[in-house]
């Protein structure tokens, strides 16, 4: 089992330009993107035209250390200051669960921990001090 802390970046629609930015400022690697439009469709929650080029994930690389980073959902709130979040990755769905119940003790769930098409238990949670967490298990 493994568990890893990892600095996430919550953007409003620049994702895609922060990405450039540390590539050049901090000589980051991209070791993952994907834009909302190229997620699987789903006839129940049909992507937007604007939304389809935001970046719904990416994963780069700062000397030894992964960040992740997305953009907003058109729609949903954003406020500058307040985007960091902290992913905690595990391999094991157990862990994910007692974690997400531990964060979530007098906090305020904002995604339930749930299958996902990216991850077999994935939830948000802001812990009692405000601070936002995002459980994500990897999948096999």
């Amino acid at each position: 089992m493994s568990v890893k802390l990892l600095p996430y970046l919550i953007m409003d629609g620049n994702a895609a330009e922060a990405i450039e930015f540390y590539q050049k400022a901090l000589k980051a690697k991209v070791l993952y993107t994907q834009a909302f439009g190229d997620m699987p469709e789903n006839p129940e929650f049909p992507v937007p035209e604007e939304a389809k080029q935001r970046i719904a994930h990416a994963t780069i690389q700062v000397g030894e250390t992964e960040v992740m980073l997305s953009d907003t959902f058109p729609g949903q709130p954003h406020q500058n200051g307040n985007q960091v979040a902290i992913c905690i990755s595990t391999d094991d769905p157990a862990k994910a669960s007692e974690l997400f119940e531990g964060l979530s003790n007098g906090g305020n769930v904002t995604m339930p921990l749930q299958e996902t098409f990216f991850s077999p238990a994935y939830g948000i949670v802001t812990d009692k001090f405000g601070v936002n967490f995002q459980i994500h298990t990897q999948g096999d």
